[in-house]
């Protein structure tokens, strides 16, 4: 029997021995109160308690910690806006005052979480019944810089702090969200025919330039080809006179009959026509009342070339 007795005291030695050493994990903080009231705090490690008198009334967490939102609110033009938004908070600090503010707040973490929850809910709610429908979108870094400014303070008195806040998701009810689809669409073809116009537009100018530079160009050719054949027309012409002058002179001074020049040009003359008219029929009189006429002619241009000359 007093063996029995040994080791049921040895056992219960040991029970109370252990009892005086607890390990707290990294990232944690364990709240230590004396018959329900609050006595001291704990660090992660290994710490030594008073057994029976002194009891772990909770374990709070300094590690980060994120929750998902999903909730509604309410246009200024009575438009419903869905939101899901990511939340990421922590304890402020490992100071005593704020971890007593921690575990002591609330009843547990489920009564935090619901009133944290409900207090951004609100701070959104409010902030999007100031705002039309079309604003919203547009308007994902106002909200979130409203929020932290209306509950950071209330967050540090709970001793934590939030983080940040991500609207992941915004959208509307259904038919809202196809009317949007459906201007986004329109203002896309708008933006199509638009550019599309100014392209033609674009094109159809350059290709009137392009034409106006070519006709340009094309008459500043002709007018210089123009110019160039009457300058060789004019040349032609100018050394024929000279050359028929001259051999009038010299038939002159050789006593010679002029006239024999221009039966000369005009026998090669009709030679010529034979020779490169291709068929073509050229109608000449050959009577010799008509050869006396066309020579007569002649020699009144020859002389008259010859005056002008002189």
């Amino acid at each position: 029997m007093d063996a029995i007795y040994i080791g049921v005291l040895i056992f219960i030695g040991l029970i109370v021995f252990m009892g005086f050493f607890v390990t707290v994990k990294q990232g944690t903080i364990a709240v230590i109160t004396v018959f329900g009231k609050y006595r001291r705090m704990m660090p992660p490690g290994l710490n030594i308690k008073i057994p029976l008198i002194e009891k772990i009334f909770i374990r709070v967490s300094t590690q980060n910690r994120s929750t998902e939102l999903t909730f509604q609110a309410t246009t200024q033009d009575q438009a419903n806006v869905f939101f899901k938004a990511m939340l990421l908070y922590s304890v402020l600090n490992n100071e005593e005052e704020t971890v007593k503010n921690v575990a002591f707040k609330f009843v547990d973490d489920r009564s935090f979480m619901q009133a944290l929850i409900r207090t951004i809910e609100g701070t959104i709610r409010a902030f999007v019944a100031t705002r039309k429908q079309a604003e919203v979108l547009s308007l994902r870094n106002e909200i979130v810089t409203e929020v932290k400014l209306h509950i950071d303070e209330t967050l540090k008195s709970w001793g934590y702090h939030l983080i940040d806040l991500q609207l992941n998701d915004i959208t509307f009810d259904d038919e809202i969200m196809k009317s949007m689809a459906r201007v986004v669409a329109s203002n896309n073809l708008k933006a199509a025919a638009e550019n599309e116009g100014q392209a033609l537009l674009i094109t159809k100018t350059k290709g009137a330039e392009a034409e106006g530079n070519a006709i340009k160009i094309s008459a500043q050719a002709e007018k210089e080809a123009a110019q160039l054949r009457g300058q060789g027309i004019a040349s032609f012409r100018s050394e024929v006179a000279k050359g028929m002058a001259e051999a009038a002179k010299e038939m002159h001074d050789a006593s010679l009959d002029s006239t024999f020049l221009l039966f000369s040009m005009w026998t090669e003359a009709i030679k010529h026509f034979g020779e490169t008219g291709n068929g073509n029929v050229i109608f000449l009189d050959g009577s010799t009342d008509g050869m006396k006429r066309t020579m007569q002619q002649m020699m009144s241009m020859s002389m008259h070339n010859m005056e002008k000359d002189k």
